[in-house]
């Protein structure tokens, strides 16, 4: 049994599912938490083709991107196709908007509130997604296939950004798209100075998530991990 002593409720917790997981699990789970970054976010607002969000999930687990946020339109709740996904939506956090008047400006002014700049890729605007100033934390956004970004995006984005192309083609596939921004993105962060990974405690309750999602009846064994180990 670990020392628990100077270590924080949630540290407690965590040493106890690493006594129930396996050690190469443990070292996965450390090695990729350390990775991950909530200082860049995807938006994909009403995505018609499940196999293209459901690859944007994937894309976004690739790249260390913990929240990904869907705009759902008097649509069903988005849910991702698990041979594409590949069990990414297991470690991706996703928040689904999919009522009220405007779900797209409920969305986006929820992530102003928590101090994002909201960036939306659309193909008529001339700056490049090369050229974006990372000194703030992005919201990314990406609109449907066919039209691109709604009225509301375009109205509410801070910039309105392309990604440079070569060809006949106006513009990627919604997943390629995505792909190619956050790898321009993320290197971007990489070789910058900013604070932009999560800190100790937010890698530690993201660990907790983690092992809740892989352990039989997860959250009651955390319940009960809680139970016994904090009750006075």
């Amino acid at each position: 049994m670990p020392n628990f002593v100077f270590m924080s409720n949630d540290e407690k917790v965590l040493a106890e599912f690493y006594n129930i997981i396996t050690e190469s699990k443990q070292e996965k789970y450390d090695e990729i938490a350390a990775e991950r970054t909530k200082y860049l976010t995807v938006v994909m607002e009403s995505i018609s083709k499940e196999h293209n969000s459901s690859a944007v999930l994937r894309t976004c687990d690739c790249f260390g991107i913990q929240d990904l946020y869907t705009i759902e339109k008097g649509r069903k709740k988005y849910e991702p196709m698990r041979d594409i996904a590949l069990g990414a939506g297991n470690w991706v956090d996703l928040h689904t908007y999919d009522s009220g008047e405007n779900p797209s400006v409920e969305c986006l002014n929820e992530l102003k509130s928590k101090g994002y700049k909201l960036v939306a890729t659309t193909p008529h605007t001339d700056k490049n997604i090369n050229d974006i100033d990372i000194n703030q934390p992005i919201a990314l956004i990406f609109g449907t296939e066919r039209t691109g970004i709604s009225k509301e995006v375009e109205e509410m984005a801070d910039e309105l950004v392309k990604i440079p192309m070569y060809g006949f083609t106006e513009s990627f596939n919604i997943s390629v798209s995505a792909a190619i921004a956050l790898n321009i993105l993320r290197n971007k962060l990489e070789n910058s100075n900013l604070n932009w990974k999560l800190t100790e405690d937010e890698q530690v309750k993201l660990k907790i998530q983690w092992c809740t999602k892989i352990i039989r009846d997860g959250k009651k064994v955390e319940d009960e991990i809680r139970r016994r180990i904090l009750t006075p």
